[in-house]
């Protein structure tokens, strides 16, 4: 059950209504790492959770606030385009410096929402439920989600240096301060699944020695110059790094096409220029006839 209580979590209200600015401000609310995603990340991660108690409760709380972090970014964008485009752009644009800056706002948020936020991002591209992780596997998901908060608080520290209005700065500097305790949150709980024996360093935690074991400890060293080994990772993870990989592989040629297809096709032929294959299309075309 979701109970919606009708005030904010912080206040979203801005000095002055800025249509552009509200454009840009849509990335925070339908980008690949806006509220929605990670709103709808969290819910379907606690509602495959297998776990009741402490990890589902942490899931769950977070995504709940995130459904209210949607509503603030929603809320302050209809207020940033209170007056836009009817009254403030038709006053603006007598200024061919403003006219240019009101080209940049996103004609959607008003033809399609009615001067309101969209579920898109700041390009007008529809959010996508393909942008989610919730794989049942918390300690892929926990690093997921201190992914998404990571890029989600460079985003929102972008567009504070964007503006100057008083009221949208104080509520993405709350935004900033949650994505700062949801990354600290997730880091934690990482920790927390592997001391109660839950999960270890490897995700899965599964396979382990099935997998084959030359090359679950090599870096391949497949760029110019020698720096990628001076890094800690070859001496305090100890994984070697090898510096003169070869190809372990044949060619990865694709396989004669289907006639029907009309592919252009030629047999791959070995180092002496011999057709290989050649045998074999003979026996065919001897069958045929």
């Amino acid at each position: 059950m979701f109970r919606h209580t009708k005030l904010l979590q912080f206040e979203a209200k801005p000095e002055k209504p800025d249509a552009v600015y509200a454009h840009k401000l849509q990335e925070l609310i339908g980008g690949a790492f806006g509220e929605m995603s990670v709103t709808m990340q969290y819910l379907f991660q606690g509602w495959n959770c297998r776990i009741e108690g402490k990890y589902k409760d942490l899931i769950m709380d977070t995504a709940t606030e995130e459904i209210g972090h949607v509503e603030m970014l929603a809320t302050m964008v209809a207020r940033l385009l209170e007056g836009a485009p009817a009254t403030a752009t038709a006053a603006a644009v007598k200024d061919p410096v403003m006219a240019a800056m009101i080209g940049g706002m996103d004609v959607q948020q008003t033809i399609v929402a009615g001067g309101g936020a969209l579920p898109a991002d700041s390009n007008g591209t529809p959010w996508n439920g393909k942008y989610i992780v919730a794989s049942g596997n918390l300690l892929a998901d926990f690093r997921a989600n201190v992914a998404a908060e990571a890029q989600g608080r460079l985003q929102t520290a972008r567009l504070y240096n964007m503006t100057d209005d008083p009221g949208v700065k104080a509520m993405l500097q709350f935004n900033l301060a949650r994505d700062t305790v949801h990354q600290k949150q997730w880091l934690a709980a990482i920790e927390e699944l592997k001391a109660d024996g839950l999960e270890d360093e490897i995700a899965p935690n599964a396979l382990l020695d099935e997998e084959d074991q030359k090359h679950n400890n090599t870096i391949w060293h497949l760029s110019d110059g020698p720096d990628g080994a001076k890094g800690g990772w070859t001496t305090e993870a100890g994984i070697e790094y090898l510096m003169d990989p070869e190809p372990l592989g044949g060619p990865g040629t694709a396989p004669k096409p289907d006639p029907a297809l009309y592919g252009t096709y030629a047999p791959l032929q070995d180092a002496k220029g011999t057709v290989k294959g050649k045998v074999k299309a003979a026996k065919t075309k001897s069958k045929k006839s």
